[in-house]
Protein backbone atom coordinates (compact mmCIF):
# COMPACT_ATOMS: atom_id res chain seq x y z
CA UNK A 1 0.00 0.00 0.00
CA UNK A 2 1.25 3.47 -1.11
CA UNK A 3 1.70 5.99 1.91
CA UNK A 4 0.76 8.93 1.62
CA UNK A 5 3.26 11.68 2.16
CA UNK A 6 1.40 14.46 1.29
CA UNK A 7 -1.76 14.65 3.96
CA UNK A 8 -3.12 17.78 5.07
CA UNK A 9 -2.55 18.31 9.27
CA UNK A 10 -4.52 20.39 10.59
CA UNK A 11 -4.44 21.73 14.24
CA UNK A 12 -6.38 24.06 16.32
CA UNK A 13 -4.41 26.37 18.82
CA UNK A 14 -6.25 27.88 21.69
CA UNK A 15 -5.23 30.07 24.93
CA UNK A 16 -8.60 29.86 25.90
CA UNK A 17 -8.97 26.20 27.63
CA UNK A 18 -5.46 27.37 29.56
CA UNK A 19 -6.84 31.12 30.60
CA UNK A 20 -10.41 29.32 31.94
CA UNK A 21 -8.05 26.81 34.45
CA UNK A 22 -5.70 29.83 35.07
CA UNK A 23 -2.69 28.17 33.03
CA UNK A 24 -1.36 31.15 30.98
CA UNK A 25 1.69 30.04 32.09
CA UNK A 26 1.69 26.36 30.60
CA UNK A 27 0.13 27.96 27.69
CA UNK A 28 3.15 29.82 26.76
CA UNK A 29 5.88 26.97 27.79
CA UNK A 30 4.37 24.04 25.79
CA UNK A 31 2.50 26.25 22.69
CA UNK A 32 4.78 29.22 22.97
CA UNK A 33 8.22 28.35 23.75
CA UNK A 34 8.24 24.29 22.83
CA UNK A 35 5.67 24.08 20.00
CA UNK A 36 5.41 27.40 18.05
CA UNK A 37 8.93 28.26 19.07
CA UNK A 38 9.09 31.83 20.10
CA UNK A 39 8.34 33.53 23.98
CA UNK A 40 4.54 35.06 23.81
CA UNK A 41 4.49 38.21 25.96
CA UNK A 42 1.37 40.40 26.87
CA UNK A 43 1.62 43.93 26.06
CA UNK A 44 0.52 46.79 28.56
CA UNK A 45 -1.88 43.99 31.26
CA UNK A 46 -3.66 43.36 28.30
CA UNK A 47 -4.88 39.33 29.23
CA UNK A 48 -3.17 36.80 26.86
CA UNK A 49 -5.44 35.51 23.91
CA UNK A 50 -3.98 33.56 20.86
CA UNK A 51 -6.13 31.02 18.80
CA UNK A 52 -4.85 30.07 15.53
CA UNK A 53 -6.35 27.72 13.16
CA UNK A 54 -2.99 25.29 11.51
CA UNK A 55 -3.31 23.16 8.31
CA UNK A 56 0.36 21.67 6.84
CA UNK A 57 1.37 20.04 4.06
CA UNK A 58 5.26 18.84 3.80
CA UNK A 59 7.38 22.62 2.98
CA UNK A 60 4.26 24.73 3.56
CA UNK A 61 1.76 25.59 6.76
CA UNK A 62 -0.42 28.46 6.73
CA UNK A 63 -2.06 29.96 9.98
CA UNK A 64 -4.92 31.72 10.67
CA UNK A 65 -6.22 33.05 13.47
CA UNK A 66 -6.60 36.04 16.43
CA UNK A 67 -3.86 37.71 18.79
CA UNK A 68 -4.16 40.71 21.71
CA UNK A 69 -1.83 43.37 21.93
CA UNK A 70 1.53 40.50 22.49
CA UNK A 71 5.48 40.83 21.50
CA UNK A 72 6.57 37.23 19.96
CA UNK A 73 10.19 36.89 20.14
CA UNK A 74 12.50 34.14 18.80
CA UNK A 75 16.02 34.29 20.35
CA UNK A 76 18.69 31.46 19.07
CA UNK A 77 17.67 28.91 21.07
CA UNK A 78 14.21 28.56 19.57
CA UNK A 79 15.97 28.51 15.96
CA UNK A 80 15.35 24.52 14.76
CA UNK A 81 14.86 25.49 10.79
CA UNK A 82 15.38 28.41 8.23
CA UNK A 83 12.53 28.44 6.28
CA UNK A 84 10.42 31.92 5.39
CA UNK A 85 7.48 33.33 7.19
CA UNK A 86 5.39 35.64 5.13
CA UNK A 87 3.14 37.33 7.93
CA UNK A 88 -0.10 39.01 6.57
CA UNK A 89 -2.21 41.39 9.20
CA UNK A 90 -5.55 40.94 8.31
CA UNK A 91 -6.28 43.29 11.02
CA UNK A 92 -4.45 45.33 13.46
CA UNK A 93 -0.42 46.45 13.17
CA UNK A 94 2.86 45.56 13.96
CA UNK A 95 6.55 46.33 13.70
CA UNK A 96 9.34 43.79 13.33
CA UNK A 97 12.56 44.13 14.44
CA UNK A 98 15.01 41.84 12.43
CA UNK A 99 18.82 41.54 11.33
CA UNK A 100 18.91 45.70 12.05
CA UNK A 101 16.14 46.23 10.42
CA UNK A 102 12.66 47.33 11.31
CA UNK A 103 9.05 47.05 9.44
CA UNK A 104 6.24 48.64 10.42
CA UNK A 105 2.81 46.68 9.02
CA UNK A 106 -1.01 47.49 9.04
CA UNK A 107 -3.54 46.06 8.15
CA UNK A 108 -3.55 44.24 5.09
CA UNK A 109 -0.23 44.11 4.83
CA UNK A 110 2.78 41.92 4.87
CA UNK A 111 6.10 41.25 5.87
CA UNK A 112 9.00 38.45 5.56
CA UNK A 113 10.50 37.17 8.36
CA UNK A 114 13.17 34.21 8.40
CA UNK A 115 13.09 31.41 11.06
CA UNK A 116 16.75 31.59 11.08
CA UNK A 117 17.36 34.22 12.85
CA UNK A 118 16.62 36.16 16.39
CA UNK A 119 13.78 38.58 15.84
CA UNK A 120 10.93 40.27 17.72
CA UNK A 121 7.39 41.24 16.45
CA UNK A 122 5.76 44.04 18.50
CA UNK A 123 1.28 44.22 17.83
CA UNK A 124 0.18 47.09 20.11
CA UNK A 125 -3.34 46.21 19.21
CA UNK A 126 -5.95 43.16 18.92
CA UNK A 127 -4.99 41.64 15.28
CA UNK A 128 -5.81 38.84 12.90
CA UNK A 129 -3.16 37.57 11.25
CA UNK A 130 -2.76 34.95 8.34
CA UNK A 131 1.06 33.31 8.41
CA UNK A 132 2.43 31.64 5.40
CA UNK A 133 5.69 29.05 5.99
CA UNK A 134 7.38 28.53 2.89
CA UNK A 135 10.30 26.34 2.40
CA UNK A 136 13.81 27.73 1.91
CA UNK A 137 14.59 24.80 -0.28
CA UNK A 138 11.93 25.19 -2.69
CA UNK A 139 12.64 29.12 -2.87
CA UNK A 140 16.15 29.29 -3.34
CA UNK A 141 15.88 28.45 -6.95
CA UNK A 142 13.69 31.17 -7.71
CA UNK A 143 14.33 34.15 -5.76
CA UNK A 144 17.86 35.15 -5.93
CA UNK A 145 19.61 36.98 -2.21
CA UNK A 146 16.35 35.90 -0.23
CA UNK A 147 17.94 37.02 3.19
CA UNK A 148 18.01 40.60 1.78
CA UNK A 149 14.07 40.43 1.71
CA UNK A 150 13.93 39.88 5.23
CA UNK A 151 11.76 42.76 7.46
CA UNK A 152 10.60 43.72 3.88
CA UNK A 153 6.63 44.83 3.73
CA UNK A 154 4.30 44.19 0.93
CA UNK A 155 1.79 47.00 0.51
CA UNK A 156 -2.21 46.09 0.88
CA UNK A 157 -2.67 46.84 -2.58
CA UNK A 158 -0.24 44.16 -3.71
CA UNK A 159 -2.40 42.25 -6.91
CA UNK A 160 0.22 39.21 -6.10
CA UNK A 161 -0.34 39.45 -2.47
CA UNK A 162 -3.89 39.45 -2.91
CA UNK A 163 -3.72 36.63 -5.16
CA UNK A 164 -2.13 34.66 -2.64
CA UNK A 165 -3.96 35.66 0.19
CA UNK A 166 -7.05 34.74 -1.78
CA UNK A 167 -5.73 31.31 -3.16
CA UNK A 168 -4.47 30.37 0.31
CA UNK A 169 -8.36 29.89 1.26
CA UNK A 170 -7.92 26.78 -0.94
CA UNK A 171 -7.13 25.22 1.95
CA UNK A 172 -10.52 25.00 3.73
CA UNK A 173 -11.56 23.10 0.85
CA UNK A 174 -11.71 19.49 1.18
CA UNK A 175 -12.89 18.43 -2.33
CA UNK A 176 -9.74 20.97 -3.60
CA UNK A 177 -7.42 18.63 -1.11
CA UNK A 178 -9.25 15.39 -1.63
CA UNK A 179 -6.02 13.53 -3.36
CA UNK A 180 -2.47 13.41 -2.76
CA UNK A 181 -1.84 14.70 -6.47
CA UNK A 182 -4.07 17.96 -5.49
CA UNK A 183 -2.06 18.79 -1.79
CA UNK A 184 0.57 18.22 -3.83
CA UNK A 185 -0.75 21.09 -6.14
CA UNK A 186 -1.69 23.57 -4.03
CA UNK A 187 1.67 23.02 -1.78
CA UNK A 188 3.60 24.11 -5.63
CA UNK A 189 0.99 26.79 -6.50
CA UNK A 190 1.71 28.64 -3.04
CA UNK A 191 5.88 28.26 -3.59
CA UNK A 192 4.87 29.71 -6.91
CA UNK A 193 2.85 32.60 -5.87
CA UNK A 194 5.55 33.29 -2.77
CA UNK A 195 8.30 33.34 -5.64
CA UNK A 196 6.52 36.05 -7.84
CA UNK A 197 5.65 38.51 -4.62
CA UNK A 198 9.44 38.11 -3.67
CA UNK A 199 10.53 38.87 -7.04
CA UNK A 200 10.77 35.96 -9.22
CA UNK A 201 12.12 36.42 -12.74
CA UNK A 202 9.57 33.90 -13.91
CA UNK A 203 6.85 35.52 -16.11
CA UNK A 204 3.27 35.67 -14.02
CA UNK A 205 0.96 34.30 -16.72
CA UNK A 206 2.68 30.98 -17.61
CA UNK A 207 3.42 29.89 -13.69
CA UNK A 208 1.15 27.09 -12.57
CA UNK A 209 0.53 28.72 -9.38
CA UNK A 210 -0.30 32.05 -11.11
CA UNK A 211 -2.86 30.41 -13.14
CA UNK A 212 -4.52 28.58 -10.10
CA UNK A 213 -4.80 32.13 -8.45
CA UNK A 214 -6.35 33.72 -11.16
CA UNK A 215 -8.62 31.29 -11.89
CA UNK A 216 -9.90 31.00 -8.16
CA UNK A 217 -9.61 34.76 -7.81
CA UNK A 218 -12.42 34.61 -11.09
CA UNK A 219 -14.74 31.59 -9.49
CA UNK A 220 -14.95 33.11 -6.04
CA UNK A 221 -16.19 36.78 -7.51
CA UNK A 222 -19.02 34.28 -9.55
CA UNK A 223 -19.64 33.28 -6.58
CA UNK A 224 -20.49 36.70 -4.84
CA UNK A 225 -22.35 37.50 -7.90
CA UNK A 226 -24.28 34.48 -8.56
CA UNK A 227 -27.83 35.87 -8.15
CA UNK A 228 -27.19 38.20 -10.77
CA UNK A 229 -29.39 36.67 -14.03
CA UNK A 230 -27.46 39.06 -15.91
CA UNK A 231 -23.60 38.15 -14.72
CA UNK A 232 -21.45 37.79 -18.09
CA UNK A 233 -18.14 36.99 -19.16
CA UNK A 234 -17.36 40.57 -19.90
CA UNK A 235 -18.36 41.88 -16.48
CA UNK A 236 -16.21 39.52 -14.88
CA UNK A 237 -13.22 39.87 -16.84
CA UNK A 238 -13.16 43.37 -16.62
CA UNK A 239 -13.81 43.35 -12.89
CA UNK A 240 -10.37 40.99 -13.11
CA UNK A 241 -8.58 43.36 -15.65
CA UNK A 242 -8.19 40.38 -17.65
CA UNK A 243 -8.89 39.83 -21.14
CA UNK A 244 -12.27 37.60 -21.85
CA UNK A 245 -9.74 35.06 -24.18
CA UNK A 246 -7.64 34.73 -21.16
CA UNK A 247 -10.58 33.95 -18.41
CA UNK A 248 -11.95 31.57 -21.28
CA UNK A 249 -8.76 29.87 -21.57
CA UNK A 250 -8.29 29.39 -17.88
CA UNK A 251 -11.22 27.40 -17.02
CA UNK A 252 -10.93 25.65 -20.60
CA UNK A 253 -7.64 24.77 -18.11
CA UNK A 254 -9.66 23.60 -15.57
CA UNK A 255 -11.98 21.51 -18.00
CA UNK A 256 -14.92 23.74 -18.12
CA UNK A 257 -16.56 26.76 -18.99
CA UNK A 258 -17.62 30.25 -17.70
CA UNK A 259 -21.29 29.37 -18.69
CA UNK A 260 -20.90 25.17 -17.37
CA UNK A 261 -19.29 27.05 -13.85
CA UNK A 262 -21.81 29.62 -13.68
CA UNK A 263 -25.14 26.86 -14.32
CA UNK A 264 -23.46 23.98 -11.64
CA UNK A 265 -22.88 26.29 -9.22
CA UNK A 266 -26.53 27.79 -9.51
CA UNK A 267 -27.79 24.80 -9.82
CA UNK A 268 -25.89 23.75 -6.42
CA UNK A 269 -27.60 26.75 -4.85
CA UNK A 270 -30.98 25.68 -5.70
CA UNK A 271 -30.54 22.22 -4.65
CA UNK A 272 -29.43 23.95 -1.11
CA UNK A 273 -32.29 25.93 -0.97
CA UNK A 274 -35.19 23.21 -2.17
CA UNK A 275 -34.14 20.34 0.25
CA UNK A 276 -33.29 22.95 3.61
CA UNK A 277 -36.51 22.35 5.41
CA UNK A 278 -36.22 25.58 6.79
CA UNK A 279 -37.26 27.04 3.21
CA UNK A 280 -39.84 24.88 2.83
CA UNK A 281 -42.60 27.52 2.16
CA UNK A 282 -40.50 29.77 -0.46
CA UNK A 283 -41.98 28.89 -4.10
CA UNK A 284 -39.76 27.20 -6.37
CA UNK A 285 -40.06 30.29 -8.99
CA UNK A 286 -38.22 32.30 -6.16
CA UNK A 287 -35.91 30.13 -5.88
CA UNK A 288 -34.74 29.74 -9.35
CA UNK A 289 -35.06 33.26 -9.61
CA UNK A 290 -33.20 33.85 -6.56
CA UNK A 291 -30.31 31.12 -7.60
CA UNK A 292 -29.74 33.57 -11.00
CA UNK A 293 -31.67 31.80 -13.48
CA UNK A 294 -33.77 34.29 -15.57
CA UNK A 295 -36.16 31.55 -17.10
CA UNK A 296 -38.12 29.40 -15.37
CA UNK A 297 -38.45 26.66 -18.30
CA UNK A 298 -35.07 26.66 -18.72
CA UNK A 299 -34.19 26.12 -14.70
CA UNK A 300 -36.46 23.42 -14.74
CA UNK A 301 -34.89 21.71 -17.96
CA UNK A 302 -31.25 21.88 -16.21
CA UNK A 303 -32.25 20.63 -12.73
CA UNK A 304 -33.75 17.71 -14.24
CA UNK A 305 -31.12 16.76 -16.47
CA UNK A 306 -28.24 17.16 -13.54
CA UNK A 307 -30.38 15.75 -10.82
CA UNK A 308 -32.49 13.63 -12.22
CA UNK A 309 -35.95 14.86 -11.27
CA UNK A 310 -37.87 17.95 -10.97
CA UNK A 311 -37.54 20.18 -8.18
CA UNK A 312 -40.64 19.88 -6.69
CA UNK A 313 -39.49 16.10 -6.76
CA UNK A 314 -36.49 17.21 -5.24
CA UNK A 315 -37.93 19.14 -2.50
CA UNK A 316 -40.97 16.33 -1.77
CA UNK A 317 -38.13 13.90 -1.62
CA UNK A 318 -36.20 15.97 0.93
CA UNK A 319 -39.77 16.07 2.79
CA UNK A 320 -40.09 12.77 3.37
CA UNK A 321 -36.26 12.04 4.21
CA UNK A 322 -36.52 14.29 6.85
Amino acid sequence: MEVDDYELLQLHVSSEPFAQRGELDAFREVWGRKMLRYELEPLDDHPLHFDAKVRSLPGFTMASGSRSPMRTRRANEHIDHDDFFLVVFADGAAELNERGRVATIGAGEAVLSSNGSPASFVIPTPSRTISYRFSRALLRPHVRDLDDLVASPFARDSQMLRLLVGYSKVLNDQQALATSGLRRAVSAHMHDLAALLLGSKAEPPLTDGFQAARLKAIKDEILLRLTQSSLSVEDIAGNQQISERYMRKLFASAGTTFTDFVREARLDRAHRILTDPAQAQRSINAIAYESGFGDLSYFNRVFRQRYGMTPSETRALARTNG
